[in-house]
């Protein structure tokens, strides 16, 4: 949603509208970033120090992008001046692009390891991030931001569906078997989530956008499952059996907790706002 506030905001009451609907639930990110990045340092201690090495660059750029993001949204409510208030706009919209684009410039580089690959990654996981945070926007807002957040989103669909065409029917054929029907999934997800904005139903459309990166999610890491670096094997990378049946415990009873709470969160924040929001 940060990507969108100069396009969804024509006055401060819009921008204020656009970033309630994130407000409660933006540090969830950073959360799930650090439980990310601490479960492959435990399972898979190789892959972890050859990802962060090799990708240093994108990876540094991604954490200082989420700090700037973090930092310009909770910062913008407690200064004055115009000056001091754009700068934070300016850091969210930074802090919000960065990350949707190098977390795809990476994973297009790890599984092509070419220049061009590395450029449709990136534009493919921005694009889609800018359509589920439109549909999203969409979803909790009224008014003129709603009407501007569906036309966010069909805009964002020229880019996202061009390029998933061009790159997903390729991936598939690079791992197992099963990769096939969740990439054949992530098109036909996010083919209904752009008919579903279009019909202005945006709830199912969010769920449509939610499922489509689910199972983009699914397809390259089940395709990274066979190499997950180049000349590295899936049970080089990772850590002793007895340490991955103590994560797989951990993650077991864990999770469920994690998600009913989430989940909870995204209940309890479910209405529409309004361009009243203080």
């Amino acid at each position: 949603m940060g990507a969108l506030l100069p396009l969804l905001s024509r006055s401060e009451a819009d921008r204020r509208q656009v970033l309630g609907t994130i407000g409660p639930v933006w540090d969830g990110n950073e959360v799930w970033l650090i439980t990310a990045i601490g479960a492959m340092f435990a399972a898979f201690p190789a892959w972890y120090s050859g990802l962060l090495s090799g990708f240093y660059l994108p990876v540094f750029l991604v954490v200082t992008g989420l700090i700037v993001r973090g930092v310009g949204l909770e910062w913008r409510g407690k200064v004055h001046s115009r000056r001091e208030v754009a700068l934070c706009d300016a850091g969210i919209v930074a802090g919000s692009v960065l990350p949707a684009f190098l977390w795809g410039a990476i994973f297009g580089n790890l599984l092509f390891g070419t220049a061009l690959a590395t450029v449709l990654g990136g534009a493919l996981s921005l694009s889609v991030a800018v359509l589920h945070g439109a549909v999203f926007v969409a979803l909790k807002t009224t008014g003129a931001v709603r009407a501007r957040a569906r036309r966010a989103a069909l805009l964002a669909a020229v880019g996202a569906v061009p390029v998933a065409l061009s790159t997903l029917p390729s991936v598939p054929g690079r791992g197992p078997l099963w990769t096939l029907g969740t990439a054949l999934l992530a098109a036909a997800a996010l083919a209904a989530g752009v008919t579903l904005v279009w019909g202005r139903r945006e709830g199912w459309a969010f769920t449509a956008t939610a499922t489509a990166i689910t199972a983009t999610t699914a397809t390259v890491f089940g395709v990274l499952s066979a190499a997950p670096l180049p000349g590295l094997t899936l049970a080089e990378a990772a850590s002793a059996p007895y340490t991955l049946t103590l994560l797989t415990w951990i993650g077991l009873i864990a999770l469920p907790g994690v998600l009913a709470y989430q989940a909870w969160t995204y209940w309890v924040f479910r209405k529409r706002l309004t361009a009243q929001v203080s």
